[in-house]
């Protein structure tokens, strides 16, 4: 898809573990301009009325814009959006680092999670496939132990400096 899109989207629902990709329709790309944008029109799209914000039908998005993942100065960004649990409205956040380009070069402009797992996991996107795994062995651990776990587990190189 042409104008710094990928043209999809992932839909992980937790409750029953069912991941979707989706291609909406390029008009959507250029109505709803960047993360926030694509992301508040999923919202208002797919969550119920009065969903409650911190139940299970509320959803958690993260979305990148046109410029994620590109050369430009600032580009490193990505949204994170979701219903607020202060003021009932949907709420957005900007953030900054690799994140948002690595979920751009898999393949998707954003991940909306919904529902709520019974046990522990953690999504995976490698390869172009998206799946759930078991995170049982990871509860309790703080960021650098599930860092460093997950990186052996997976055989990557140690992404981060130890500081």
């Amino acid at each position: 898809m042409p104008g710094g899109y990928t043209g999809k989207i992932l839909f992980v629902d937790l409750t029953t573990g069912v991941i979707k990709k989706e291609t909406p329709p390029e008009n959507i790309y250029r109505d709803f301009i960047g993360g926030t944008g694509l992301g508040v029109r999923v919202l208002y799209e797919r969550m119920k009325p009065k969903a409650d914000p911190l139940g299970p039908e509320n959803v958690l998005g993260f979305v990148t814009g046109p410029l994620t993942g590109t050369t430009t100065p600032g580009s490193g960004r990505f949204t994170v959006v979701t219903k607020s649990p202060l003021t009932g409205a949907w709420a957005d956040s900007n953030s900054g680092g690799f994140w948002g380009s690595e979920l751009k070069w898999a393949g998707y402009n954003g991940v909306f999670i919904s529902g709520i797992s019974p046990k522990p996991v953690y999504l995976l996107l490698s390869g172009g496939k998206a799946e759930l795994r078991d995170a049982a062995h990871l509860w309790g651990k703080d960021t650098s132990e599930t860092d460093d776990i997950l990186q052996q587990e997976l055989g990557l190189d140690k992404l981060t400096n130890d500081l």
